[in-house]
């Protein structure tokens, strides 16, 4: 198991107060728990914390593929000051949609493996998120007939899967623009920490 970096002790009361501020200023009615994240049996992804979100605007949240709760988690971690290597290691999540993403971007993965076995030619994923190419190089990490490898640079980074024994694409000059639509991969990350209350009037009180 990786070693925990990062703990509620450690960064939950400025998470706390960061996530309490602009959710208020946002005008949303959310709830959420910051929690020490627990081991779980796969390493698709190991958070050392976890935030949960709950309430009548968890909806919001999740619309556009999850665009607000993984742009407040990615905000949340610049005022953390995390470097890049560490960003998952704090997950935020609601309605379980980390593991959705997951169990979609795993079967994407074998699905464009068995294309790539069947057809002899790469295949490449639209642009996506480190923890997401993440996933889909774990997800084929015991296919000996393919492999997998990201290409690109900055948005439009992406994942492709070759044949074992094919030479890598070259990277795309820095000015590009991210190809057109490819591939699969657009669908669908412990102890107790502090949990509020947001939208409406501050409430200042802990649950």
């Amino acid at each position: 198991m990786t070693e925990r970096k990062y703990s509620v002790a450690s960064v939950g009361i400025r998470i706390d107060g960061f996530l309490q501020t602009t959710l208020e200023n946002a005008g949303l009615e959310l709830d959420y728990e910051i929690q020490d994240a627990a081991p779980t049996e796969d390493d698709f992804e190991t958070p050392d914390v976890s935030v949960d979100f709950s309430g009548p605007d968890v909806e919001q949240l999740l619309a556009n593929k999850a665009e607000l709760l993984l742009a407040l988690e990615h905000v949340t971690m610049e005022m953390l000051r995390m470097p890049s290597e560490d960003h998952s290691r704090i997950s935020f999540d609601a309605n379980d949609y980390r593991a959705l993403r997951i169990e979609e971007l795993r079967l994407s993965a074998m699905t464009a493996a068995d294309r790539v076995k069947r057809t002899g030619q790469p295949f490449r994923f639209n642009p996506m998120n480190s923890r997401e190419r993440r996933v889909i190089h774990l997800a084929l990490r015991n296919e000996s007939a393919v492999r997998s490898e990201s290409l690109g640079a900055g948005p439009g980074r992406m994942v492709i899967v070759y044949p074992a024994g094919m030479a890598s694409l070259p990277e795309p000059p820095r000015d590009a623009r991210p190809p057109m639509r490819r591939g699969s991969g657009d669908g669908p990350g412990g102890g107790g920490g502090p949990r509020r209350d947001r939208g409406g009037p501050p409430r200042g009180r802990r649950r």
